[in-house]
């Protein structure tokens, strides 16, 4: 067995739960500013932010909730909804979050299926929530903001829960995010207190935080990476955010120039709006020292480009929901191109050939599986996902194609079941985005196969023009002729208005594919290559 080790020394793992262990490095200082909301400027201390955890606690164990209850969160970013996760851990419940995008039938999906109790949601969203009510097992919904017909989070508060209700750190649920996995619809992914810790805590060894830091959060907190690995890994090391509850380019640049951010988290949609928009010149980046791409595979050509014009270093991770989400991280002081870095901390990983179940070496392509602290308890209500995904001694098997250099550092090339299948080779989409990205008239790309005869599938790139220009997709096709393999060049480029992506920055394929089948007029004007 060829296993790729971290180098760096394992950590001991805590028995603290997430709250105990944020509430623990959010330091001495009880003025100090730990969140701010964006859109007002309001700021919560760290003696607020923990006051109104603690009586927003009070008052959910009043209503009955403890161990066992699941609660939902439908909000966006915003300083609360690092208070309503907290008071729901802190009673010894489980948080299920829940994309604020989702339609009727998800929303339904998602808390029937989690078992959610009650619900506590933005303003807006409480008519959706009472919509699907009586098909679900939520019993009581409060709202952020004036709402009529329910209580108000301040409507809740009550006497302050001052110590953590019992639980056991390795084994109940704290967490329960859904996410499509390896495969297949939605499922709720079972993470621990100690899944949440051990990676806060892997976090913090490996991306740089500092006490201090003032960063800017836009990854939603409805998603994992901004739930663990922004908000409570930044309020665990001492330092702060501004929410942003969706993203805009100019109030972004804002924050970051106003605030005087060092070290940024974003996704790959983003790295290309700061390597090729004008606006960027408009505003003071030099507080800027890194940035940490996520989500979805950067190429070394496109991290190369925002790194030049921001004058910082550009560097990229790797996880998913199942690993809390952390698992591998390049470091600050070897950002190698491509390379989404090292195991961290208490994390093994395996390139295995997904046909024939064989450990393969450096260089080799092949399933990337991941083990370690952080790594899922399973799926809910979904034993067959879960013996799927999960080995019997713990491996995660991610559903990702990967290669580990020489030095053990790994590749993420594309998922195995995104991969097109051209004539007998496999050919990854986010190769020929990275491609098209690199072309001064692209701003964004997406790739996906569609069916052949002959070969089987073919791709078919789509590209959003910069700028409000018209790429000349001729023009496209010869610049891919001389950097990439003939069966690895799109049948057709379409020139687009946008490409769908998911919350958390990853090309819906399924949704291009579908508007392609069935000729929807997604396209602002095409080209055949």
């Amino acid at each position: 067995m060829t296993i790729f080790c971290s180098p760096f020394p394992d950590l001991p793992l805590s028995d603290q739960t997430i709250t105990q262990r944020v509430f623990a490095g959010l330091g001495e200082d009880p003025g100090r500013v730990v969140l701010i909301d964006g859109p007002t400027g309001e700021a919560l201390t760290v003696a607020g932010f923990i006051d109104r955890t603690r009586r927003l606690a009070g008052g959910l164990r009043a209503l009955g909730i403890g161990p066992g209850d699941v609660v939902a969160i439908m909000a966006p970013n915003c300083p609360d909804f690092a208070v309503m996760f907290h008071a729901i851990a802190l009673c010894g419940a489980a948080v299920t979050p829940v994309n604020v995008g989702y339609t009727r039938h998800e929303l339904t999906q998602q808390l029937a299926d989690s078992g959610a109790r009650m619900v506590l949601a933005a303003a807006g969203l409480v008519p959706l929530i009472r919509s699907v009510q009586v098909e679900t097992a939520v019993r009581f919904i409060a709202s952020l903001g004036p709402c009529d017909g329910v209580p108000t989070l301040d409507d809740l508060m009550a006497a302050p829960l001052l110590a953590q209700v019992p639980v056991d750190v390795t084994r109940d649920v704290v967490a329960l995010p859904y996410s499509s996995g390896t495969t297949g619809l939605p499922k709720g992914v079972r993470l621990s207190h100690r899944n949440l810790v051990a990676n806060v805590d892997q976090v913090h060894v490996t991306q740089g935080i500092r006490p201090g830091d003032m960063s800017v959060a836009f990854l939603p907190f409805f998603h994992i990476s901004g739930m663990n690995a922004m908000l409570n890994a930044f309020l665990a090391r001492g330092a702060g955010l501004v929410t942003m509850p969706v993203f805009g380019l100019a109030a972004f640049l804002g924050h970051v120039e106003r605030y005087r951010s060092r070290l940024i988290k974003i996704a790959p949609p983003v790295a290309v709006l700061l390597a090729k928009h004008p606006l960027v010149e408009r505003h003071d980046l030099s507080s800027v020292r890194v940035l940490m791409s996520g989500a979805a595979p950067l190429s070394g050509e496109l991290a190369a480009a925002v790194a030049a014009r921001l004058g910082c270093i550009v560097t990229q991770g790797y996880g998913m929901t199942e690993m809390s989400p952390v698992s591998h991280v390049a470091p600050e002081t070897d950002p190698r191109p491509d390379r989404i870095g090292y195991p961290v901390p208490n994390t093994l990983c395996r390139i295995v050939d997904p046909q024939t179940g064989d450990d393969l070496g450096p260089g080799q392509e092949g399933e990337l599986w991941v083990k370690g602290p952080q790594v899922m308890l399973g799926y809910h209500n979904a034993p067959d996902a879960t013996a799927a995904a999960l080995t019997a001694d713990g491996w995660l098997k991610t559903g990702d194609l990967a290669f580990c250099d020489a030095d053990g550092q790994a590749v993420i090339l594309d998922r195995l079941k995104e991969l097109i299948k051209v004539g007998g080779f496999q050919v990854p989409p986010a190769e020929i985005e990275a491609a098209l990205l690199a072309q001064p008239s692209v701003a964004d790309a997406g790739v996906i196969g569609v069916p052949d005869g002959p070969l089987g599938e073919v791709p078919v790139a789509f590209v959003v023009a910069r700028d409000g220009q018209v790429p000349d997709t001729a023009a496209l096709a010869r610049s891919l002729a001389a950097r990439l393999a003939s069966y690895k060049r799109p049948r057709e480029i379409r020139v687009v208005a946008g490409i769908p992506k998911s919350a958390a920055g990853k090309i819906l394929r399924r949704v291009l594919k579908a508007q392609y089948l069935e000729g929807a007029s997604l396209v602002a004007g095409a080209g055949e290559t």
